[in-house]
């Protein structure tokens, strides 16, 4: 069985740092490209960035590409978000998500919640 468990978020002050991470049971992380997504309060949960399985491609959406940056260990099965320099408009939870073949997301974490106050 598959499963994501991210953990790192937490309540923090605008331009502090956080690094969020993502877990992967159950499969390679090797063979499954990651996506971070977030879902900030009232609003659809929206695409931050992914990494592809060799991790050669990584991309995090503009305008948090500077900000935030996508890691994995291998040894670790875990993916990495990296924020810095963290804004109230960053205020989410935080998703990780797996895709498996190529076809889409079908694993989901159960969402850890970043808190950033002015």
């Amino acid at each position: 069985q598959v499963s994501l468990v991210e953990s790192g978020g937490g309540l923090v002050q605008a331009g502090a740092s956080l690094r969020l991470s993502c877990t992967l049971s159950g499969r390679p992380i090797s063979n499954t490209a990651m996506g971070w997504f977030r879902q900030p309060p009232g609003e659809d949960r929206k695409f931050v960035g992914g990494m592809s399985r060799s991790a050669t491609y990584s991309l995090v959406k503009e305008p948090l590409r500077g900000r935030f940056t996508i890691s994995r260990d291998e040894d670790k099965n875990t993916v990495y978000l990296q924020m810095v320099n963290l804004k109230p408009e960053d205020t989410a939870i935080y998703y990780c998500a797996g895709d498996p073949d190529g076809e889409g997301y079908k694993y989901w974490g159960q969402g850890t919640q970043v808190t950033v106050s002015s």
